[in-house]
């Protein structure tokens, strides 16, 4: 115990909570169980609701995992407490996945994830996971949170489509939906298309907007085709625009189904 304790004050002087969070995924892929020193045994919240709450039942899910399974982290975020990131997993099937770790006093005490089925590339070519990946402008993280939070609550909120351009550079956007091509008007064509089919899609609260420098993560919940859904939505901007976006649409569960009770959000 005691040698665990030492290890964890270690972590904390020599890694960042950036780094600690790459070597604590890179251990789905090694099996590597000295990375569990950066979770908070005593305080760690699963919002994955198909887990177990707590650090145990996160240690058990390592063990069980296919040895042949593989994580691959596409981007790395920290926002403050925060760390969150765009995965490419592989364990029962490819899946793209954003992780958010919460951090306290140098240790992951919660998480929230959605994980999504990875599909051919979209008519436009895009896959879920290319696209840019540098981080620069880190002094516009907040106004760049702004803009995707006001973009959220006044156009997805409040169906004010007339102000998307306030919000979306039109001759810039690319998007890795996979079921939706460039620019404004392939999103437009898209949203005729389900409204035709009868579909709906309705974000009814934002629950996180997290950001660093030119990218900023939204996790927000609402319904999709009347369906209780999570969405999470990765942005890049340019000069407080957006230009480009990554998702991940995932129906929440019935509570009947859910193996914690602390909820998706």
């Amino acid at each position: 115990m005691r040698r665990l304790v030492k290890q964890a004050i270690w972590i904390k002087m020599e890694l960042t909570n950036k780094e600690k969070i790459a070597a604590l995924l890179n251990s789905f892929n090694t099996g590597d169980k000295s990375a569990l020193a950066y979770i908070n045994q005593d305080k760690y919240i699963q919002h994955n609701l198909s887990v177990s709450d707590g650090y145990e039942a996160f240690a058990g899910m390592l063990q069980s995992l296919p040895p042949q399974g593989s994580v691959k982290i596409i981007r790395a975020f920290e926002d403050g407490d925060y760390v969150f990131t765009h995965s490419e997993y592989n364990f029962f099937g490819p899946q793209s996945g954003f992780d958010i770790f919460r951090f306290e006093d140098g240790l992951v005490v919660e998480h929230w994830d959605n994980l999504i089925k990875v599909q051919e590339p979209n008519p436009s070519g895009r896959t879920q996971f290319d696209g840019a990946t540098d981080i620069t402008d880190k002094e516009k993280s907040t106004p760049n949170k702004k803009v995707v939070n006001d973009f959220l609550l006044n156009v997805f909120m409040k169906g004010q489509m007339d102000k998307i351009d306030l919000y979306i550079n039109p001759n810039k956007y690319i998007q890795h939906n996979p079921n939706i091509p460039d620019g404004l008007d392939g999103l437009n064509i898209a949203m005729e298309i389900m409204a035709e089919k009868g579909i709906t899609i309705e974000y009814d609260k934002i629950h996180k907007v997290l950001g660093e420098g030119n990218f900023v993560l939204s996790m927000c919940e609402g319904n999709l085709d009347k369906e209780s859904t999570a969405f999470y939505d990765l942005f890049r901007l340019e000069n407080t625009k957006i230009v480009e976006h990554w998702d991940a649409i995932v129906p929440i569960p019935p509570r009947s189904e859910w193996k914690n009770d602390n909820g998706k959000f």
